[in-house]
């Protein structure tokens, strides 16, 4: 950034105008301070003279001396007297990289800090809303129509970018949404038959999943470092499920499925994605994704579970309408926020230390829940929660440093 100083002379005041300013510009005006460097532009209009100095310091200075005289050539008129007006513009030097990495890093962690809030109350509102109203297909279906909502609404009011989506690219992620919608409605159904945390700890063997399925599908075999970490992982979860005070065999299928098809996702993401020239960023392919799994909850809805979501139906049932339909819409909310903020942060971080994101969010998810609804849990279940998540944090950093050494070869 190049700054001026410049001096104008013209001859229209009297000395005697104000002496004080004339010591006040003095003090102000340091040409020492100036680069070596200057630039002078002469300027000889009415007579006027204009001089400019040149900086790249970013430090932007501007300076006016206005000098009396009948006739600025002469001696006599240069004489008559002088009176200093003195100003400075002075503008920051340009954001340094130290300074932009801090904000980086800042809005990085308030991400990860709405991501585990949005995640958490999510499951408390889901969960209550679950134990009184047991339709979690119909549960799905609103939590799909709700992100579908918000997204065209996003995009109608432009708030983010619409996408110009080809034939190709709407096969391509079709699969994906076929998962996706799977998923959640596998850990719905999880979540309406056992606790949130038992849910969370069979949730954690998502690294099992994708080691197999990625095994079978991509031909990516793991190391004996990865399989090794995956031993505290199954271990653990078995462990959790015999002392699980909750444990029934629908909630702990419901739970590993949606591990299978979470999972499943990630590989099909890397195998039937169209190419990278024309592939979407991830905020945009979370909201198209969204729209598909709505579209396709619609008619799996009608057919298991039919329409429930009456006021008269609830009614019926003996429940509280507006407390349903309230907790609903905050679980909806927390739903697509949390899943719209995940795919924000994979954005900005690598796949290896979004996983060990997840990894804390699980914590923090299971160790909320156990306060929040007084689930009773035994030393030997805590410790096999302990030992399963311990294997998906081990898990992450031997994938970290298995992706880190081609670089260093």
């Amino acid at each position: 950034m190049q700054g001026a100083a410049a001096i104008a002379f013209c001859p229209s005041l009297s000395l005697s105008a104000n002496p004080r300013k004339i010591a006040a510009a003095a003090a102000r005006f340091n040409p020492i301070s100036l680069p070596s460097s200057e630039q002078l532009r002469l300027r000889n209009d009415d007579s006027s003279l204009s001089f400019a100095s040149a900086s790249s310091s970013g430090r932007k200075l501007k300076h006016s001396w206005l000098i009396t005289g009948q006739n600025f050539g002469s001696s006599k008129g240069a004489s008559d007297g002088v009176v200093s007006r003195a100003t400075a513009e002075i503008t920051g030097p340009e954001e340094s990289p130290k300074s932009k990495s801090f904000v980086e890093t800042l809005v990085l962690g308030l991400l990860f800090g709405l991501w585990f809030i949005f995640n958490i109350y999510f499951n408390i509102y889901n969960k209550q809303v679950l134990k009184a109203f047991h339709y979690p297909v119909t549960i799905s279906l609103g939590q799909f129509a709700f992100g579908t909502v918000i997204v065209v609404l996003m995009w109608a009011f432009n708030l983010y970018k619409r996408p110009k989506i080809s034939g190709a690219q709407l096969a391509a992620i079709l699969p994906l949404a076929v998962v996706h919608t799977l998923g959640n409605l596998f850990t719905n159904m999880s979540l309406g038959k056992v606790s949130v945390s038992f849910t969370h700890t069979v949730k954690a063997m998502e690294p099992f999943f994708s080691v197999i399925l990625s095994a079978m599908f991509l031909g990516e075999f793991p190391t004996i470092w990865v399989v090794s970490s995956l031993v505290p992982v199954v271990g653990g979860v078995a462990l959790a499920s015999i002392t699980e005070a909750s444990f029934n065999w629908a909630g702990f299928w419901s739970a590993m499925a949606s591990n299978l098809t979470n999972q499943s996702r990630n590989v099909l993401s890397k195998k039937l994605m169209v190419k990278k020239e024309e592939s979407l960023d991830n905020v945009t392919l979370f909201s198209i994704i969204t729209i598909m799994s709505f579209i396709l909850m619609i008619p799996i809805t009608l057919f298991m579970e039919g329409v429930k979501f009456t006021p008269s139906y609830l009614q019926a049932s003996g429940l509280n309408v507006n407390e349903i339909y309230t907790r609903s819409l905050l679980a909806a909310i927390c739903f697509h926020a949390y899943q719209q903020v995940s795919y924000m942060i994979l954005q900005r971080v690598s796949p290896v230390s979004h996983s060990v994101g997840n990894c804390v969010k699980r914590v923090v998810v299971i160790v909320s829940s156990v306060l929040f609804f007084r689930t009773p849990v035994s030393p030997v279940n805590s410790l096999g929660t302990g030992i399963a998540l311990a294997g998906v944090f081990l898990y992450s950093r031997v994938k970290s440093i298995k992706k880190a050494k081609p670089k260093t070869a």
